[in-house]
């Protein structure tokens, strides 16, 4: 009997210890269970925060840049000036942009913002190995290509956005511009997104570089995660994707806060089940069989309850109860926290649910309230929670309606923290707001550069690339018909700029725009293509005579003087006129024709228009051919040095020769200068002619010595803009010039009673290498006595026209001895060029000449020539 009593004593017991024990670690595996898939959440709820951030930022400043390579698009040939204004624009919004670079022909050389970005100007994509994959996959995909992060060669860390660049050409095809890069600074891009935030409490890394997604490097966290089961989540780019990982700070905690508590409950429960086993098995050993089902029905109670508490706890969601009869409310400890009121499990009223509600929800949380009682159905609704301390909380409230059966009808609910999923989603509104609002602005600003970029800015009229528009279109068109093109072009314009300033002459270029705009017909286009230059295109004009009367009209409204600030400004215009009909007519052309026509108004006279001419037009190819012809000669060293004979006046011995440029003309043979210098002149190269001519005549002139051929001197001419080049007596000095025996000729419209302090300061220096200066063709020009008292020449050189009529009049002879007077008295040599016959070097030493220069005594000769010259002089002067 005491073993069966002991038996049903312990037997019950152990059984019931084992059930306990079981449904504890059944319990703790759940609490386990649950309070990692709370920690998992958590740590998703933050990741896809940053991850909405990262895109929202990276697809913010993708939109940016995308306006202003649209705009690259329209002007290929933008320069930095214009880049950096336009890129300055997008550095005003919100973003994480570093620097904008244009690469045309994927080499940089556009850049803003400059400041600290010199080091990439001239970077070559293609010979940038961290940086070549990504600019050549931009190119042959023709879509952009995000790259990096990439350590920048100005210094930090890099996302580099490529956008492929394509230029539409006139046929329709398109060509390969360049690439536009858009650099993301990674640091910045991190903080406005929030991983750099030191309160996140995460470890996170990234991975894709390049926008490669799973399959690409990591370029953010220090070591890799895959192993400790991150929680993921896809960053989806324009061109790509990135995948972010995280995990707590630490790691994954799997030991849930409460595990003590319920370890606790565990043992409360062992001994509220086992002792009163125990005892009731010891008391009622016969009754032990009720009891055991009972200890078994008490125990799955238990069970039951703690796991919806530990489920509730785990979910952070309170429960409550509502008596509609009574409007008495039950809440749990989770409600009670939400509200901010203490957890003391005594019952609530209506007044504590309503007086937590914020004002502005009041309203609308009481109908949604009201319409669950009335109807007796489900009861939803969220609203803002006003707690007492001030803090703000978003909850979302479900229901159900429980009828009374002879009691009195409740709401039984739930409620829940919804705040960071409101937070979030109203972040992602203002995201899709800005760019939104970003895409508006860029748009609009998209269309104020189209227009600014086909207007000028001062006169509001179309500009040169409106004007190609339209040519390109009238071309394209297939048209056939008369086009006409007028081009205008502002005769003293640069005179009032100078001495009026600039405002003046925008003044004056809007007074001209307006006169164009008011004398055309409303169908012609009126454009300023230039500084000064402007074009009317009429298409379907009149005859060539309604044509001349359009011009000569705005002609004669040109030359109106303009009021400006007490002045009046006078200026006129000259213009060129071109004509184009038929099927085969080339509007393209026009514009080169009406220039032509333009120039040759200018060079007779100005304030006159002409008519392009096929004659016209065979005048120019030949002075172009000409011009090309004296190019290829200068590389060619085609120019070479003749010289003249100088003899003294007294005893017609060698005084020095002249050294005078010839061209030896491959098809023409010897040229003299009358055939090409004034082409010359126009093509701004006859200071390199006078420097070839100068070092040539200084080899010759060694030569000479060094066989011993004694020639006095040499004279060479040298041009105005020779004279004004600054790099002058540096270059001189390196010829080692012997003093005294080089003379430079300068001719004497060109400067004596001008101002110009280098041309004077350059002739000073010249005189103080021991070179002598001498005034060519002396009386055909502006010269006065102090100019020459100014300048203090070495020698005049008396013109041809002067020396000419000598012998036949005696007025031209007093003439000419009054200047070698004048000369003597100045202590100035005189030199007589032009002495074409003997009777001429008579009279010329009886007036006291002191050298004589020409046919009388020798022809312009080769410097071999010279030499036989120089030797059968001094034979005939021995013999």
């Amino acid at each position: 009997m005491l073993c069966r009593a002991f038996a049903v004593a312990y037997v019950p017991a152990g059984l019931a210890f084992i059930v306990v024990v079981c449904a504890g670690v059944y319990a703790g595996y759940l609490n386990r269970t649950l309070h990692e898939q709370s920690m998992r959440a958590e740590v998703q709820t933050k990741i896809n925060l940053i991850r909405a951030k990262l895109e929202g930022h990276v697809n913010a400043n993708i939109q940016l840049v995308r306006g202003l390579a649209a705009t690259i698009e329209t002007e290929p040939d933008m320069n930095q000036a214009r880049f950096a204004a336009l890129a300055d624009n997008l550095f005003r919004e919100q973003t994480q942009l570093r620097n904008i670079a244009g690469a045309p022909d994927l080499v940089v050389s556009l850049m803003y913002p400059m400041a600290g970005n010199e080091k990439a100007i001239g970077l070559d994509y293609r010979a940038t190995p961290d940086q070549r994959e990504a600019a050549l996959r931009a190119r042959d995909t023709g879509h952009l290509v995000l790259a990096g992060p990439v350590q920048l060669r100005q210094g930090g860390v890099g996302i580099i956005g490529r956008f492929p660049i394509f230029i539409r050409n006139g046929d329709g095809s398109e060509r390969f511009w360049g690439i536009l890069s858009a650099v993301i600074d990674v640091d910045e891009l991190y903080r406005d997104s929030g991983l750099l935030d030191p309160e996140l409490g995460l470890e996170i890394t990234l991975t894709g570089k390049d926008a490669k997604g799973t399959t690409g490097a990591r370029f953010m966290g220090e070591r890799d995660l895959r192993g400790e089961h991150p929680v993921t989540a896809d960053v989806i780019l324009p061109s790509g994707s990135w995948q972010i990982a995280a995990i707590p700070a630490g790691g994954w905690v799997y030991t849930p806060d409460n595990a003590l508590f319920l370890r606790s409950i565990l043992v409360l429960a062992l001994l509220a089940v086992v002792v009163p086993i125990f005892y009731a098995g010891r008391l009622y050993g016969q009754r032990h069989k009720s009891f055991r089902k009972l200890a078994q029905r008490e125990h799955e109670l238990a069970g039951l309850s703690q796991r919806l508490s530990l489920a509730l706890d785990a979910s952070r969601i309170g429960v409550w109860e509502h008596n509609v009869e009574t409007n008495e409310m039950v809440w749990d400890d989770r409600v009670n926290e939400l509200y901010g009121l203490p957890q003391d499990g005594k019952p609530r009223g209506y007044e504590d649910w309503v007086g937590a509600i914020h004002p502005d929800d009041l309203d609308r949380a009481q109908r949604d309230f009201q319409l669950a009682v009335e109807s007796h159905g489900d009861y939803a609704s969220e609203y803002r929670l006003l707690a007492p301390d001030g803090t703000l909380r978003h909850i979302r409230t479900k229901a159900k309606f429980l009828e009374g059966n002879g009691d009195e009808s409740r709401l039984i609910g739930a409620e829940w923290d919804v705040t960071e999923d409101v937070r979030l989603r109203e972040d992602l509104e203002r995201a899709r707001f800005l760019a939104e609002m970003r895409n508006a602005e860029l748009e609009a600003a998209k269309a104020r550069i189209e227009h600014n970029s086909l207007h000028d800015p001062l006169t509001g009229l179309p500009n040169r690339r409106y004007l190609d528009q339209i040519l390109d279109n009238i071309s394209t068109s297939g048209e056939s018909g008369d086009t006409a093109l007028l081009h205008i072009d502002l005769d003293r314009f640069k005179q009032i700029n100078d001495t009026l300033g600039h405002a003046a002459g925008d003044a004056m270029l809007v007074h001209a725009a307006g006169v164009l705009k008011s004398n055309v017909r409303r169908a012609d286009f009126v454009a300023r293509i230039g500084g000064d230059e402007f074009v009317v295109l009429c298409l379907s004009p009149d005859d060539a005579a309604g044509l001349s009367d359009l011009a000569e009209r705005i002609i004669a409204e040109m030359r109106k003087p303009v009021p400006y600030m007490g002045h009046q400004c006078r200026f006129g215009v000259s213009i060129g006129i071109a004509v184009e009909s038929g099927k085969n007519a080339d509007p393209k052309r026009l514009l080169v024709n009406a220039d032509i026509a333009l120039y040759r108004a200018k060079s007779r006279g100005r304030s006159r228009h002409e008519f392009f001419t096929e004659a016209l037009q065979a005048e120019i190819v030949g002075t172009k051919r000409m011009a090309d012809e004296i190019l290829s000669g200068l590389e060619r060293q085609e120019f070479i040095s003749y010289y003249q004979p100088q003899v003294y006046g007294s005893t017609f011995e060698i005084a020095g020769v002249e050294a005078l440029v010839r061209w030896n003309h491959p098809r023409r043979g010897m040229l003299s200068p009358g055939y090409f210098l004034n082409t010359a002149e126009e093509l701004n190269v006859v200071a390199n002619i006078d420097r070839l001519i100068l070092e040539q005549a200084l080899a010759d002139f060694r030569g000479w010595e060094a066989k011993g051929i004694h020639v006095p001197r040499i004279s060479v001419n040298v041009s105005a803009r020779r004279l004004q080049d600054g790099e002058l007596i540096a270059s001189l000095r390196d010829l080692d010039i012997p003093r005294n025996r080089l003379a430079f000729e300068l001719v004497e419209s060109i400067f004596l009673d001008d101002n110009d302090d280098l041309m004077i300061w350059n002739v000073n220096q010249v005189k103080e290498l021991g070179i002598d200066v001498e005034i060519d063709d002396f009386g055909t020009g502006y010269a006065s006595i102090v100019s020459l008292q100014k300048l203090k020449p070495r020698r005049l050189k008396i013109d041809r026209q002067l020396i000419m009529p000598i012998v036949a009049s005696v007025k031209q002879r007093r003439l000419v001895e009054s200047i070698i007077e004048i000369g003597k008295s100045l202590d100035i040599e005189i030199v007589a060029e032009g002495v074409e016959t003997m009777k001429h070097a008579e009279i010329l030493r009886e007036i006291g000449c002191d050298y004589l220069q020409g046919f009388a005594f020798a022809k312009p000769m080769s410097a071999q020539d010279i030499e036989r010259f120089v030797l059968s002089h001094r034979s005939r002067k021995a013999s």
